[in-house]
Formats: C-alpha cells, structure tokens, sequence
C-alpha cells in the first residue's frame, strides 16, 4: 500500500512540472529562463558569426547564426488591415520584435524599442513591433498601448504563427535583427534592453554594412 501511495505521487508531480514546463516555454523573461537538457557529449555548440561580440549586458542570450536564412515568408497585418512580407523593408535593418499584450516583459522593453526607434529616426532602421495577440480586441487593447510608445507603429499576427516561424519556436518576447538583405543575422528571446549600448553597437555594425 505504501509502493502505491509513492507511485501516485511522483506521477503527480511528473504531472505538474510538464504543466508548469509548457507554460515557461511559451513566456521566457530575462531573469528566469528554462533550464535545457544537456546536450550528448560529441554534440558541437552552434557555430556563431562575428556578431557574438555584442552579446553582452542585457544581451547576454544573444543568438547569432553563422549561417544565414532569410526570414520567413510570412503574411502580417499592418494596422489598417493590409498584407505586410519582411520583403517590404528592402534595404533596411529590421528589428522585429514578437510581443503579446498577456506577456508582462513584452511591455516592459516596449519603451526601449521606442527610444531606439526615436533616436534613429532618419536611417535605414525599421523597429517593427509584431503583436501577437489572439483577439480583435486584445489587438486593439495592443493600438492603444502602443500610443504610448510612440512612434512604434501596430502590426498583429492574430493567428499567433509568427513566433514559430523563427528559431525561438514560440517563446515570448521574441526579438529578431534583420540585415539589409533580408537575413536572419541575431536573434534573443527574453526580455531585453534594446536602446542600450550592446544593441546600439550591434544595430551599428548592420547599419555599416553593404546594401
């Protein structure tokens, strides 16, 4: 009898930490993070471009792919309800930033994209805010909170898609740098500062670089 009760409740608790476990998965914040299981010993970390250099201070979990993929194909609504393609800012440094009204961190950075969008107003630099929010009326809750956060313009992905179409498979807040030529060259998930010094010289070394 005493076997039994023990099997319950280890499969309880297997029961709550896998509950708990999805939950982390989808909201990653800066100061709590999920811990990953270790990889096989002969496993090689990911190779990373020159871009690793900036993945410091709030920066810290910076990815930066060395080989490098085109963002995704992928159909967003701008605010009017109009099809938007990353492929409609050629020429320019993206940050695509995946946010949700129900994400506390996705809010709290907000008002550092919008001084990084401010202070480079005038250059090839397009902060694009991606809401993610699942009804018409949580994405226009999303309008009104982005009025201020000026001058960050709404775009919504109401099917929730988008954060599966990058590397971060859905975690929130998700940000993603884009070059000139459209390529997926860092991305962060988790809460960050993005008007800091790290992304400032980050944000820099693209805007140097060749169209």
């Amino acid at each position: 009898m005493a076997g039994s009760k023990t099997t319950v409740g280890v499969l309880a608790a297997v029961v709550l930490v896998s509950a708990g476990g999805g939950a982390a998965w989808l909201y990653a914040n800066r100061g709590a993070s999920v811990q990953a299981p270790e990889a096989p010993a002969d496993t090689q970390p990911a190779a990373r471009s020159e871009l690793a250099r900036f993945a410091l201070g709030s920066l810290s979990q910076l990815e930066t792919p060395a080989s490098l993929e085109p963002a995704p194909d992928y159909v967003f609504k701008d605010a009017e309800g109009r099809d938007v393609r990353f492929a409609d800012f050629p020429g320019q440094v993206v940050v695509v930033n995946l946010w949700a009204m129900w994400c506390a961190p996705c809010k709290t950075e907000m008002p550092t994209l919008a001084a990084l969008a401010r202070d480079y107003q005038g250059r090839d630099l397009k902060v694009l805010p991606v809401n993610v929010d699942a009804t018409p009326e949580a994405v226009r809750a999303a309008g009104r909170f982005l009025q201020d956060h000026a001058p960050l313009p709404l775009y919504n992905d109401i099917r929730f898609q988008l954060p599966f179409e990058f590397a971060g498979a859905g975690r929130m807040p998700q940000t993603i740098l884009l070059d000139r030529q459209g390529r997926i060259r860092a991305w962060q998930v988790g809460e960050a500062d993005w008007a800091g010094p790290e992304a400032r010289a980050l944000i820099d070394a693209l805007l140097a670089e060749p169209a």
